[in-house]
């Protein structure tokens, strides 16, 4: 089904030739010399996008400016305050603010409301593109208003994915976004490029997410793609409909990958043109001889329906081998639950006759509520319906035009006579704020996420439910059964989908246009809860830290790190919400990061602990330092942080708490990365065992002076009550900005500076 090669590739006039000894013959054979040879690496799309948006004049190390950005309104608060905070006067690109995370105006009072004004308010002045809740998702309206070929766009949704219309789009922390938002660049090295290699056609009953469901399992664990851009070509694209291509494309964020591209064909052409943009459309395929750093060969024909059972979309399998395998694979889900939560989920008590049955049924949100998936799920429930015990299946088309052109078929009414609710454009369902199920539940869902707690859960609260993912199809098959996992394979239903016809009247009616022409005077309208970032002091020059939590889990989430859900009310108000920083994985750390910032007061002050600073001097070379020359600040230890969502306040809720920096084994994105960065958190790395625990003291001197060297060896000491131990920290290779705002304390700082 999906196959990895061990090398790099070329592909030359369509033949895969490995990046061997043997190559220069091959590709000689086929009319390429060494010149060829050297210069294959700018054969794939990827190349040419990246280098027409350079502005470095380097081709390894970019400086990126994009055609468009978009933001959410859990996102675009806090980059406009950042922003603004930094000097910005107005958008200088077209920037997007929906408003389909915090659409529900049903906890905290006005506050996401008072969001949603505060956005429109921002778009008039600062002249920007509002639309309103309810109206769509926001990668559903970025692809019909705004994806074109050759295009780059930068989005604070890690989701942000454009590929398969030909654009290169990318989803970074909110201060990559304030950059752009400064006439700055985002700035990355060139990227490796893996080709993901398209054959076959897909059986009927299998869809974009079965497709998706399998790359991620194959991919993320190896980090075969992390931080590199996908490339989906080959012969299998063409059988794939536009809608499929942007449903899988948008799940290549569970790989870790960078971005994501496609080539573009005749069905590209049709959607931009049906979305009356038929001159963003051009072709886009590799080169006669391209060099890709690794491949990934899926057999269309060979793919299956899938299941990704909690609590992740790599804890990947086919149905029919859950369903072959039942006892098992669900105890050990269960058991990699326990360890993950430290609370039960029992599964297997949902087994009825050697059959697993399931509670709840949603497809929603940028890889769920498309058109073709949505008719085909109708199409398997006409005549059947879920029944009216605990089950339930809830329907999300992705924008109102998606959910007009739906009615105009009579698919919406068939839904319903299914017994499915159908709701307005809102990602609640991808990150638990929308369709919470009942405790000890197993719901499946056709959206972007499984992680803890993404169904809305609270397991310290003693609650605790279960998503797995499926394709809406298979979600179809299994509601016609009452409940009983199927697959859509098992299905006799007719496939056939009616023609799309975009109708963008709703987007004219509501969303406000204001790119170019804001009213640069007008005043912001702020409501109580939207707060301005916190003052950060600069990098001192000793450094002194305190783990304030010490996470050895072999990989932890962004939502782990702050979480998702009914949090996202409190994502304008950064005090407010940094209480909320490990809440649900390690409920102390607030109070210990506290605790450390309250030491920092105390020697700002003059009156830090002298049995402390003893310790200190105990350092060689430290013996001379006062309290004057030391800063204190609180550390997260975590083997591999920073998998999952872009959002920064990941990072901006540990430095608002006092933290100066994570130590890891590696970061799981480099989006996590950037934003420990940007708000001015060293992203110490470490080599082998810890040599430090909870509470340890962690004493790196000369800090700045480190900062501006080879980074790969910082001379680091845990203060131990015997005396000081020495070991070495290191940091991945920086850029002079980088470097600049880590030492300036956090981005603000460097553009205020």
């Amino acid at each position: 089904m999906i196959e990895c090669t061990s090398t790099g590739a070329y592909l030359a006039h369509g033949q895969w030739i490995p990046a061997d000894a043997g190559a220069p013959a091959a590709l000689a054979a086929l009319g390429f010399d060494a010149a060829a040879m050297d210069q294959a690496k700018k054969g794939t799309i990827a190349w040419s996008i990246l280098q027409a948006h350079n502005t470095s004049g380097s081709e390894d190390d970019l400086k990126i400016k994009f055609d468009a950005m978009a933001s959410h309104d859990i996102t675009f608060v806090g980059i406009i305050q950042t922003a603004r905070a930094s000097g910005m006067t107005r958008f200088p690109l077209p920037y997007v603010l929906t408003n389909c995370h915090n659409s529900l105006c049903a906890v905290g009072g006005t506050i996401n409301e008072d969001d949603h004004r505060f956005g429109l308010s921002a778009a008039k002045k600062y002249g920007g593109i509002f639309v309103p809740p309810h109206l769509a998702v926001i990668h559903q309206y970025m692809r019909e208003e705004f994806a074109g070929c050759g295009k780059m766009i930068l989005g604070s949704d890690s989701h942000t994915r454009y590929g398969a219309l030909g654009t290169m789009a990318i989803g970074e922390g909110g201060g990559e976004l304030a950059k752009q938002l400064l006439g700055r660049t985002y700035d990355v090295a060139r990227p490796g490029v893996v080709a993901v290699y398209l054959t076959g056609q897909l059986p009927v009953g299998c869809g974009a997410h079965d497709v998706a469901i399998a790359l991620v399992g194959a991919l993320f664990k190896s980090g075969y793609v992390k931080n590199k851009v996908m490339e989906f070509i080959g012969p299998g694209v063409a059988t794939l409909r536009q809608d499929t291509r942007n449903a899988i494309d948008a799940m290549t964020t569970e790989t870790t990958c960078l971005s994501s591209i496609w080539q573009t064909d005749a069905a590209t052409q049709a959607y931009l043109a049906a979305h009356g943009r038929p001159g963003d459309y051009r072709p886009l395929a590799p080169a006669s001889l391209a060099y890709y750093d690794g491949v990934v060969k899926v057999d269309l024909s060979a793919i299956r329906p899938m299941i990704a059972l909690p609590m992740h979309p790599s804890n990947a399998y086919t149905i029919q081998e859950l369903n072959e395998n039942l006892e098992d694979i669900l105890y050990a889900c269960e058991q990699d639950v326990q360890k993950l939560t430290g609370h039960s989920l029992d599964l297997r008590s949902k087994i009825e006759n050697g059959r697993l049955r399931v509670d709840q049924g949603v497809i929603a949100g940028c890889a769920g509520g498309l058109y073709d998936s949505i008719c085909e799920a109708a199409s398997i429930l006409k005549g059947h319906t879920g029944g009216c015990d605990e089950y339930a299946l809830s329907v999300y088309p992705a924008s109102q035009p998606v959910m007009m052109a739906l009615d105009k078929a009579g698919v919406l009414a068939s839904l319903m006579a299914s017994g499915a609710t159908i709701r307005t454009a809102f990602c609640g369902p991808c990150f638990g704020a929308g369709d919470v199920p009942f405790n000890g539940a197993l719901s499946i869902r056709h959206t972007t996420r499984n992680f803890p707690s993404r169904e809305g859960s609270k397991p310290g609260a003693g609650q605790l439910a279960g998503v797995a993912l499926m394709d809406a199809r298979s979600i179809a098959a299994t509601t016609a059964n009452g409940g009983i996992l199927t697959a859509a394979t098992d299905i006799d239903y007719d496939p056939t989908v009616p023609d799309y016809v975009f109708d963008d009247t709703s987007y004219r009616a509501r969303v406000y246009q204001g790119f170019g022409r804001g009213d640069y005077d007008a005043l912001l309208k702020l409501g109580p809860n939207i707060k301005d970032w916190p003052e950060i002091a600069p990098l001192g020059d000793n450094l002194l830290l305190k783990v304030a939590s010490y996470i050895t889990d072999p990989v932890t989430t962004t939502d782990e790190l702050i979480p998702s859900g009914e949090t996202s009310s409190y994502r304008s108000n950064p005090l407010g919400l940094a209480e909320f920083t490990l809440s649900r994985k390690d409920p102390a750390y607030v109070g210990r990061a506290k605790a450390v910032q309250a030491e920092e007061a105390a020697r700002r002050d003059g009156q830090g602990d002298q049995a402390l600073l003893a310790r200190v001097q105990a350092v060689p070379g430290c013996e001379r330092l006062t309290w004057q020359d030391v800063q204190i600040a609180s550390t997260i230890f975590a083997v591999k942080p920073g998998d999952g969502s872009a959002r920064e306040q990941a990072a901006s809720c540990q430095r608002v708490l006092g933290a100066g920096a994570n130590i890891a084994v590696e970061y799981a994105t480099k989006r996590y990365r950037s934003n420990l960065i940007n708000w001015g958190m060293l992203p110490f790395q470490i080599a082998g065992p810890a040599p430090f625990g909870l509470g340890d003291y962690i004493l790196v001197p000369n800090v700045r002076k480190a900062l501006a060297g080879d980074l790969s060896d910082i001379p680091a000491y845990v203060l131990g009550e015997d005396g000081p131990r020495a070991f070495s920290l290191s940091i991945a290779p920086l850029t002079e900005d980088e470097r600049q705002i880590l030492a300036d304390g956090c981005l603000i700082n460097y553009y205020k500076r």
